[in-house]
């Protein structure tokens, strides 16, 4: 049976969502208690996984995961709602655990490799570039997919969502940081068919956001 196409909207307890590209396979899906997405990129070629953010349901990413085993966990920040399955995960698949520099000892088990601007990681022959984006908090990092047959494909954790960069909680330094970290390093370097999947709720493109970003340096927040 064919896939349905994909939609990017998954609930805590649904079925997950899968995008088949050209050379990776991205699967979404929702964990709670607190809403977070994690993603599970495959490649074709080798089967070699990824996860991006170890969120939470241990059993429902490990399920997922199966019997392909995991490379690496890529953890977006060190908020707590993005790792509360992690150290299950790892045990559980010998992953190695990926983090930005920054927010490397906010994570409750070691970090095997920090990360910033212009590194890679690797999914078969897929690589992604990590992206720091300073200000939700101070290791903050996306990855960036250049699909070489299609448009660009974006994971931003809690630094870009529909409607906005991530909570700065009033604070006007992060926020004038974030905001200038999404503006220059995102939305000026990339096309506006850019696919976004954030860390919360439903995907974006940068297109549809960015006739919004003075409205959103407006309100500062």
């Amino acid at each position: 049976m064919a896939l349905m196409a994909y939609t990017g909207k998954v609930t805590v307890g649904g079925v997950p969502d899968v995008r088949e590209l050209a050379e990776l396979i991205i699967t979404k899906v929702a964990v709670g208690p607190m809403d977070n997405n994690a993603y599970l990129l495959r490649s074709w070629q080798t089967d070699e996984q990824i996860l991006v953010d170890a969120a939470n349901d241990a059993g429902t990413l490990l399920e997922l995961i199966g019997d392909s085993g995991l490379r690496s966990v890529v953890t977006t920040h060190g908020h707590y709602d993005h790792w509360q399955a992690l150290a299950e995960v790892v045990e559980a698949t010998g992953a190695e655990t990926v983090a930005g520099a920054e927010d490397a000892d906010d994570l409750p088990i070691e970090v095997a490799r920090r990360v910033s601007d212009g590194d890679t990681v690797r999914v078969g022959r897929c690589e992604l570039e990590v992206i720091h984006l300073v200000g939700h908090t101070p290791g903050s990092i996306a990855l960036l997919y250049d699909d070489p047959e299609g448009p660009p494909h974006l994971f931003t954790g809690d630094s870009l969502f529909p409607g906005g960069v991530g909570n700065t909680h009033g604070n006007k330094e992060d926020f004038e940081s974030l905001i200038g970290d999404v503006e220059h390093k995102l939305f000026d370097r990339l096309p506006d068919e850019t696919w976004v999947y954030p860390g919360h709720g439903d995907d974006t493109t940068l297109g549809h956001e960015r006739p919004a970003l003075p409205e959103w340096r407006t309100r500062g927040w």
